[in-house]
């Protein structure tokens, strides 16, 4: 091919790429598209603080009880108030609440369990050196706290309730990331991709299909060879997922300023191959599956003349994809086997798997021979995606009914 044609190609490429581009942003639907992550941030949080507010609401009618005379009260409340010290809020067990024993302190403790207002998870009766403690199904964790409880009171009754000792706590920040920070950050990598390539992908099945009928593609196929007007609507549909994921990205990269020390717990998630290094390749493997992934979807669209064909023909894709995800979340996990191995170069898993490999591996050269080697991939899909329209749909190909009106002439 000679220079001219070839800067020809990329310029009807990139023409057809601008159209769709801008077909797809300058529309009102795109403002909804962009947003809708936080419509389901919204549902979300509505759902998380039902759900808490019904959590809280029902933990707050749970309590814990012990039956000890006015004179053991205090020490009881000390001790309890010194240990929940050391839970956190949702790891705390019930509140305590203090009765007076009666007559019958068994009696009293079976009684307290058929209350109607309060759930009583432990109950705890008798002398502190040899308490009785009662519980219910979900009262295991609390009557081992009571018997704590009980075993602290004596011991400060014994001691005194200073502390024996006076500890120094210094804070400690790790400069390098451990096995488990770089095994959370290949499974970062890996759903970050999946679920990126899997919500922004599935736009471009509908994009041939739409102008497949209503004749447009034929009017670009007679301009333009097929694989410029794949891969132009490719490119398209590729600067739109890229503003959005730069919108959100944006919007995310300002979450560390509101979290507990500024993030700083981040520090754990450094990827072995060093953040700089990392961001390109996660945004180069981001590009790779995306754009094979698209290609798919794309050849998908191209052979379906109904949405419901559409829609029967992603939903396989959708689910090898989602095995592609099993595999390279696998390969994360045990960096180096057999399975990573396979995981790495299988086409599909290779963008995710390679991800997570570089949050796993210092080494730099294997994601040079990885992108080089998903891009020769999607060029394989663009080209087969092609192909298969023009002999399945335009009939201008060599395909199977060419081949019977050569045979019948004969």
């Amino acid at each position: 091919m000679s220079t001219s044609n070839r800067g020809r190609l990329i310029r009807q490429t990139l023409t057809i790429a601008r159209r769709d581009f801008t077909a797809t942003v300058f529309t009102p639907l795109f403002l909804l598209f962009l947003l809708s992550p936080m419509i389901m941030i919204a549902f979300g949080v509505v759902g998380g603080l039902g759900g808490a507010t019904l959590a809280r609401g029902s933990g707050d009618k749970v309590q814990i009880i012990a039956l000890a005379s006015p004179d053991q009260a205090p020490a009881l409340l000390a001790a309890d108030k010194r240990l929940r010290a050391i839970f956190r809020r949702s790891d705390a067990p019930p509140p305590l609440k203090l009765e007076t024993p009666g007559a019958d302190p068994q009696a009293q403790a079976r009684a307290a369990f058929e209350g109607r207002d309060i759930d009583v998870s432990a109950v705890l009766y008798g002398p502190l050196d040899h308490p009785q403690i009662l519980y219910g199904a979900a009262g295991v964790r609390a009557s081992d706290y009571l018997a704590t409880l009980a075993d602290t009171v004596l011991r400060d009754q014994k001691l005194g309730d200073k502390p024996l000792s006076v500890a120094t706590k210094t804070s400690i920040v790790r400069t390098k990331a451990s096995r488990s920070g770089r095994n959370q950050s290949a499974f970062l990598a890996v759903t970050g991709i999946f679920f990126l390539t899997l919500f922004l992908s599935g736009q471009a099945v509908g994009t041939m299909a739409e102008e497949r009928s209503n004749k447009v593609i034929e009017i670009l196929a007679a301009a333009v060879p097929l694989e410029s007007v794949f891969l132009g609507k490719l490119l398209g549909m590729f600067g739109v997922a890229v503003l959005f994921v730069t919108f959100w990205g944006t919007l995310l990269s300002q979450v560390g300023r509101f979290l507990p020390g500024g993030g700083a717990g981040l520090a754990e998630l450094a990827p072995a191959v060093g953040m700089p290094v990392f961001v390109l390749l996660f945004c180069g493997y981001f590009t790779m599956a995306y754009m094979l992934l698209g290609a798919v979807f794309l050849s998908v669209g191209a052979q379906a003349q109904t949405m419901r064909e559409i829609q029967m023909l992603s939903l396989p894709i959708t689910i090898v994809q989602m095995a592609m995800f099993g595999l390279a979340s696998a390969a994360a996990a045990d960096p180096g086997s057999s399975i990573a191995t396979i995981a790495e170069v299988f086409p599909l898993s290779s963008p995710f798997a390679m991800a997570a490999h570089a949050a796993n591996k210092p080494e730099v050269w294997p994601h040079l021979l990885a992108l080089a080697w998903q891009a020769l991939w999607v060029a394989i899909t663009i080209w087969i995606g092609a192909g298969a329209f023009r002999r399945g749909v335009l009939k201008s190909g060599s395909g199977r009914k060419g081949l019977m009106a050569r045979f019948a002439r004969r």
